[in-house]
């Protein structure tokens, strides 16, 4: 566990490295770093409409550059990597199409994602029964393309599919709907509001839409409401302020409004007609736009650090990171907890089989257990008595996320998300060296597991499963596994199958019958042979019961005692085999169990053969070690 979390933090490390060794190329190439500043004048009016686009702003009426450009600097200044970034944007999406509209099939598959969720926005085309859609296929992919981008889904609604549901809405001719929460309550009350414009246009229709959104966020005019506003809330004491010469706020800061509903409070001040401008110069604002984050420790302008771009995915991250919810802290240690288990697959060593065998044992685990520790932590985070801890845990994770590390580390992410091929295939490098690494490290010391072949190993771990399958408990215990009875003898897995008696009887594997010790009972002119060492003299004494009983018994008898000296001494002497019950005679082939009882080979084989795997006398599983200990009359049991 610890050395895949070391191993999972040098990944770590390296992105942060490999991030900056990025930017130090690109700059020697360029001489252009992401945060440094772009004159939109300098720009081509395609690229000056890519950026209204990404920022959400209309600029329908202004054909001449002159008039983009200057709207371009009233939203905000302009740095190298968000207009790199909106250009990547708009390629990714002409190639997506409108591939992530939704087509509903009727009423209640409208209700559930448009009426009833109540946290996003949608925009529905309604098409009337033998009817025509109100945009056209072409105008509807631009429509979806233009509005995606800023969170807003789409959908389709097909009135052939449910007629009697649109005849109860009132949809008799095709038209839009766009849905969009009406209060800044979390789950609040929806409202669908019908687009009756004259213009059927997407640039008409999205500034309907933005107007709409724009009116969820509080507008301030004069400096008393700013005055009002801006001081300590606890009901919202986390507030986005955005001071701009516009009239309604960019369609990314309306849409961020919507989903951080209940946890941020968005503030728009319209500084076009302000009264009183000392007011803004008391509260740190000097020049607009600015973006200025209000927060019980302080105040933090954003779009000064790495990364902070005027955009709904940078600002969206920003904010996520500053204010999470429980719902964002659990999608982060799950992908935190499955890049760990990840590192299995390389850290294992041995067959490939083996490895992703081992591999989705650790994911389903390590997922299992994290989904079952999150369980108290959501019932912790329901009691009242903890508000004040989970208000200084935010208090600490602000103080954070404000800081210059902060900042490069959510560049970093950004940059690896919208790069997924970047970030597999260093995780994969990375990987390879760690297997690398640990084939050295393990070079001296390498286990018969570790040189296993693919098939070897299946056929072991079908061994242990099927054995598990059958008698759970007989499986767990520490038998040898290395090789597999079914492969001989198939039939005897449906016999167990077909007869629930045999299913009561350990399935172990035969093989360890022939490490069983085995010996020969010796006559008294073969006293002196050796067994395993033994002499004579080594022999241990017998009790004088057991002496009587083998004088009366055992017709291998010298001066009226028994012979020992080829008897193991781990044994327990016997003069009987309690399987046939026969007395032990010369040149008798005889087996001892673990338990240290001996019986006739013969017997004691078919015995186990048999399916019974214990003693015939104390029960104790015959594949299983036992440790002796020695009784006061110098025997052992």
């Amino acid at each position: 566990m610890w050395l895949k979390l070391f191993f999972l933090l040098l990944y770590f490390l390296v992105l942060f490295v490999l991030a900056r060794i990025f930017e130090a190329a690109v700059w020697y190439e360029t001489g252009i770093v992401a945060t440094q500043l772009v004159d939109p004048v300098t720009l081509s009016y395609k690229k000056l409409k890519t950026i209204l686009e990404c920022r959400g702003l209309g600029y329908s009426g202004l054909a001449e550059k002159r008039d983009v450009s200057e709207l371009v600097e009233k939203s905000g200044e302009l740095t190298q990597g968000e207009l790199y970034s909106a250009i990547k944007k708009v390629d990714e999406q002409s190639e997506a199409g409108d591939s992530s509209s939704t087509h509903f099939s009727g009423e209640m598959h409208f209700y559930e994602l448009v009426e009833d969720t109540k946290d996003g926005i949608w925009l529905v085309q309604v098409i009337a029964q033998d009817r025509e859609a109100l945009l056209s296929h072409s105008n509807w992919r631009k429509m979806v393309q233009k509005v995606s981008q800023f969170g807003i889904r789409t959908g389709t609604f097909n009135c052939s599919n449910d007629y009697r549901s649109c005849i109860k809405r009132g949809w008799q001719r095709s038209t839009l709907i766009m849905s969009v929460p009406q209060t800044s309550a979390s789950k609040g009350t929806v409202m669908l509001k019908e687009y009756r414009g004259p213009r059927i246009e997407t640039e008409h229709i999205f500034r309907w839409m933005t107007s709409h959104v724009a009116h969820r966020i509080k507008t301030l005019r004069r400096s008393e409401q700013l005055e009002k506003e801006w001081r300590a809330d606890p009901v919202h004491p986390v507030k986005m302020f955005l001071f701009a010469h516009l009239s309604q706020p960019p369609a990314f800061f309306s849409s961020l409004s919507v989903k951080f509903t209940g946890r941020i409070e968005f503030i728009f001040v319209d500084v076009r007609h302000w009264d009183n401008h000392s007011s803004l110069s008391e509260i740190g604002v000097t020049q607009w736009p600015a973006y200025i984050l209000k927060m019980p420790e302080g105040i933090y302008r954003y779009g000064n650090s790495t990364g902070e771009f005027l955009s709904l995915s940078a600002m969206d991250t920003f904010l996520r990171s500053v204010q999470p919810e429980v719902n964002d802290l659990f999608v982060l240690s799950l992908v935190l907890i499955n890049l760990l288990a990840w590192m299995d697959l390389f850290i294992t060593q041995g067959a490939t089989v083996k490895r992703f065998v081992v591999l989705i044992r650790t994911l389903g685990t390590y997922n299992s257990i994290l989904l079952v520790s999150w369980l108290p932590v959501l019932a912790l985070l329901q009691l009242p008595y903890l508000d004040s801890l989970y208000g200084y845990s935010l208090k600490l994770l602000r103080y954070a996320d404000t800081t210059t590390l902060a900042s490069l580390v959510r560049a970093d992410w950004t940059f690896y998300s919208s790069h997924p091929a970047l970030f597999l295939s260093t995780y994969l490098a990375h990987g390879l060296l760690v297997d690398y690494f640990e084939k050295k490290r393990r070079c001296g010391d390498r286990s018969q597991d570790d040189s296993t072949s693919n098939l070897e190993w299946l056929a072991s771990l079908w061994d242990w499963y099927t054995s598990y399958l059958l008698h759970p408990i007989a499986a767990l215990q520490h038998f040898p596994s290395d090789f597999s009875d079914w492969e001989e003898d198939p039939n005897l897995l449906f016999e167990r199958l077909a007869f629930p008696d045999l299913w009561l009887r350990p399935l172990v594997n035969m093989d360890y019958i022939k490490a069983l010790p085995t010996w020969r009972l010796q006559a008294a002119g073969d006293a002196g042979v050796k067994q395993d060492g033994q002499t004579e003299q080594d022999t241990p004494p017998s009790s004088p019961a057991a002496d009587r009983l083998l004088r009366d018994s055992c017709p291998l008898t010298t001066e009226g005692a028994c012979v020992w000296s080829a008897w193991p001494s781990d044994m327990l002497r016997c003069s009987e085999c309690v399987v046939c019950l026969e007395n032990l005679l010369k040149e008798d082939l005889l087996m001892g169990l673990p338990c240290g009882h001996a019986f006739h080979q013969q017997c004691i084989v078919v015995w186990l053969s048999a399916g019974r795997h214990c003693c015939p006398v104390c029960r104790w599983p015959s594949y299983k070690k036992k440790k002796l200990r020695a009784t006061a009359n110098g025997g052992e049991e």
